[in-house]
């Protein structure tokens, strides 16, 4: 291992996170290509469309799990993004971890807000 004696004694060097947090975001970003594609596509062919049709839409059982995974992956990709993008730009440690936690924090009640929210409509209110 080619690190410098002082980053040995201070236990410096590499956390061995970035690995797993790499494959994720590009697992993520895969999963949501066709995800999104079909998001933009089945918004877009209930243009017109009446609330009770787009309910009896959503209702669907396809539909419903299809919605939860988007949203899923939509917040967890855009958590580990948000979340490398704080730790390199953001130097001051205070400020860091607060970001990291308000992000965790945000990510995770948005990603609950929207399955709530398929679930209700899709269960029926």
């Amino acid at each position: 291992m080619l690190r410098p004696p002082i980053a040995r004694v201070r236990g410096l060097g590499s956390a061995k996170d970035g690995v797993r947090q790499w494959w994720a975001q590009r697992v993520t970003a895969v999963a949501l290509v066709p995800l999104t594609l079909w998001f933009i596509a089945s918004v877009l062919s209930m243009v017109g469309a009446d609330y009770a049709g787009v309910v009896a839409w959503i209702q669907s059982p396809s539909v419903t799990v299809l919605f939860i995974l988007f949203f899923l992956a939509l917040f967890y990709h855009a958590q580990l993004g948000m979340q490398v993008i704080i730790e390199d730009y953001i130097h001051t440690e205070w400020l860091k971890f607060t970001s990291l936690i308000v992000l965790s924090f945000t990510t995770i009640f948005l990603g609950i807000v929207c399955t709530f929210a398929v679930l209700k409509v899709s269960l029926g209110s």
